[in-house]
């Protein structure tokens, strides 16, 4: 059914090799390390687009350079763009981020997703929807 897919054939792009982290303080194991982009691409890399059985990465939807982080400000920015500019999905691939890294970062971050500046039709409307997701806090069961 690929004539009914809004990008039937979207261009994929190979994944880059994980970077292996060292530990900070090989003495300290209460140490707190700092979040960065690395740490919060290495999250949402692995999400699979909702319309094809690609990674988010594979289809350059997020790359480590959309991603924004200031762990002394506990604030994440991801800018992320679809593969078409009338994607239906952007919203739904931008929930799929924030649920994500709200599962997998401290709960101090405030976590804002936002389309990339031209890459949406409706990138307004699109903002604003995540915007509104970004207000809301569901308790998320850590278990």
């Amino acid at each position: 059914m690929a004539s009914q897919l809004i990008n039937a054939n979207p261009v994929v792009h190979e994944r880059k090799a994980r970077s292996v982290r060292q530990p900070t303080s090989a003495h300290d194991d209460l140490a707190v390390e700092p979040i960065d982009s690395l740490e919060v691409f290495d999250h949402v890399r692995d999400i699979k687009d909702p319309e094809h059985p690609y990674t988010l990465e594979q289809l350059n939807v997020v790359s480590e350079d959309s991603i924004a982080v200031d762990d002394k400000r506990s604030h994440v920015l991801i800018t992320f763009t679809p593969t078409v500019e009338h994607c239906s999905m952007a919203t739904l691939i931008g929930l799929c981020i924030r649920v994500k890294l709200m599962q997998s970062l401290p709960p101090r971050f405030k976590i804002d997703i936002k389309v990339s500046p031209g890459s949406h039709a409706s990138e307004v409307a699109a903002n604003r929807d995540l915007l509104q997701l970004s207000n809301y806090h569901p308790k998320i069961d850590h278990e």
